[in-house]
């Protein structure tokens, strides 16, 4: 049987923790697909849109090797994901495991046969941390007079 995987990220400011989640997760089943934050969903979310285009983005993450397929998170209903891609794996950073809708998810998920793997979480490079050094950047290069 052929395993498919599926994570998701925004990949907002690509950085070696999204390389090493995704290459991970690729070696864990047969077929990834990576879904993508959309901007809407990543505004919605975190108060914030991406620096980087949701095009872009997932131009990006479609043209590395371990990526399969490519598809658009516009909803965060990780079952409603399911339902679409039929996936037979879930990844995900291990920052989530035990939080009360991880626990959620996995009672759902093994209902319907699902395994939700967790891998080591990147702490020292996250793409917020990246965003917050170029906000740092700009603030102290614009003047008085802008």
């Amino acid at each position: 049987m052929k395993i498919i995987g599926y994570t998701t990220g925004v990949y907002d400011l690509f950085h070696v923790g999204h390389l090493n989640l995704l290459t991970k997760a690729r070696a864990e089943c047969d077929y990834l697909i990576v879904g993508v934050t959309s901007d809407a969903l990543s505004l919605s979310r975190k108060g914030k849109a991406p620096i980087i285009p949701q095009e872009e983005r997932m131009e990006i993450v479609r043209e590395l090797r371990c990526v399969d397929e490519v598809v658009i998170q516009d909803n965060m209903n990780k079952f409603e994901a399911w339902e679409k891609c039929r996936f037979h794996r879930m990844f995900v950073g291990d920052d989530w495991k035990d939080s009360p809708s991880w626990i959620a998810l996995e009672e759902q998920f093994s209902a319907v046969g699902v395994e939700i793997v967790y891998f080591p979480y990147t702490a020292h490079t996250s793409s917020t941390h990246l965003r917050e050094v170029l906000d740092l950047l700009v603030a102290s290069s614009v003047g008085p007079h802008g």
